[in-house]
């Protein structure tokens, strides 16, 4: 799996990162992580990608230890660190979520996967005690995960004339991109998978009235309404039922 990542490590930030879907997304996601993880907290980040969410985390006074299973992703999050000048608040490693258990570092306050990384998990539940072990009592755990079901995604691609892609979140075993399996799972079932070392306190939207970012051309094209969908999403985004309706849904859950 490592390789599918390492190939879209050099274009992510410019296919992701820097779009103005991409960057409303992360945004998000930064609200709601400084809302549970104060400055000083020792924060782990798995599924770190090229570092983004680390230097944020840095720059505001946490200290992070963050990894990722691609190499490339790895070199490219420990370059964009140093070039910061955050070296002594964030550390980047490399390490699959399935190799959690074998981390010696415990007490962390708090952890965060950003995007998807849970999604590329056969069973998300074997990775709860190893992510449970590693965190303090109290902590938070933030998971932005791709759920099932995806109404702007289900117009998108029947408009394009493709019904496969339009439902494909909604296969019992996932669908395969890349070569690799990804799986969707509802918020409901993610939270009984964390249980009963998580309890989950907060789910929110992360993209149910924003577009997909694979329309980033159209939504370049329309500015004001990208702006006015991002601000009514952030008003409404923990609202039922906008999180069961998302492109990714942020769940909090509080370590027991």
């Amino acid at each position: 799996m490592s390789a599918v990542f390492d190939a879209l490590a050099a274009d992510y930030d410019r296919a992701f990162t820097a779009t103005p879907i991409g960057r409303r997304m992360r945004e998000a996601v930064w609200r709601r992580c400084e809302a549970r993880f104060a400055p000083g907290s020792q924060i782990l980040e798995m599924n770190c990608g090229t570092g983004e969410d680390a230097v944020h985390l840095a720059r505001r006074g946490m200290r992070v230890w963050a990894s990722d299973i691609a190499p490339s992703m790895v070199a490219l999050a420990s370059a964009k660190v140093a070039r910061e000048g955050l070296t002594e608040r964030a550390v980047v490693s490399q390490l699959a979520w399935e190799q959690l258990d074998t981390l010696e570092r415990e007490g962390f306050d708090g952890a965060l996967s950003n995007f998807g990384g849970l999604n590329c998990l056969t069973q998300i539940d074997a990775v709860r005690r190893p992510l449970a072990q590693r965190l303090r009592p109290g902590a938070y755990a933030l998971l932005c995960v791709m759920g099932p079901c995806v109404p702007w995604e289900w117009l998108w691609y029947l408009v394009h004339g493709a019904p496969g892609k339009a439902f494909r979140r909604l296969r019992h075993d996932g669908a395969d991109w890349s070569g690799t399996r990804i799986r969707y799972p509802s918020i409901r079932s993610l939270t009984r998978a964390l249980a009963p070392e998580f309890q989950v306190r907060r789910v929110a939207a992360i993209g149910a009235l924003l577009p997909p970012p694979y329309t980033g051309p159209w939504a370049e094209r329309h500015p004001r309404l990208l702006a006015w969908l991002d601000r009514c999403e952030r008003r409404l985004e923990a609202l039922p039922p906008l999180p069961w309706l998302a492109d990714h849904y942020l769940l909090e859950a509080e370590r027991s």
